[in-house]
């Protein structure tokens, strides 16, 4: 883990059982995310999760969503999953993909605004728990996310 990146629960965790899930390859363009917000939307209405969980749940997907589409290579895949785990019920977000790209350089001339950056404050505020897991195939950046 880089020492300037703020810390995130990385440990090692079992995989919690799954009760519901859905599974969804990324296009690896930007305008995946627009189309996995919506797909995932209907997918946790169909869950009967109350929607402040939903609208929750749509926005911490957004941002792991144009984390990778932006910054790793492809593939990727969505995972969402309600989990039953040590404690209550939980909805597991889980995007994977196959690392890191090279960092695209944009000039310094104020041309292009500061709009990123804020994503990981936002999984970290919504989220109950987070963290990165690697294997040999990728990254996968995990958030759960408290569900009834």
């Amino acid at each position: 883990m880089n020492a300037t990146a703020p810390m995130e629960y990385s440990g090692s965790h079992a995989t919690p059982r799954r009760d519901a899930e859905f599974l969804f390859p990324l296009p690896h363009i930007p305008e995946a995310v627009g189309l996995v917000r919506r797909r995932a939307q209907t997918v946790l209405t169909g869950w009967n999760l109350p929607s402040a969980t939903i609208e929750d749940a749509v926005l911490v997907i957004s941002e792991l969503v144009t984390n990778a589409v932006t910054h790793a290579l492809p593939p990727a895949v969505l995972q969402v999953s309600r989990t039953v785990a040590e404690g209550p019920r939980a909805l597991r977000i889980e995007v994977t993909d196959a690392g890191p790209a090279g960092s695209v350089s944009r000039p310094a001339d104020g041309r292009y605004p500061a709009e990123n950056g804020r994503g990981s404050a936002i999984v970290t505020a919504l989220s109950a728990r987070h963290g990165t897991r690697v294997d040999p195939g990728g990254i996968t950046r995990w958030a759960d996310l408290p569900a009834v």
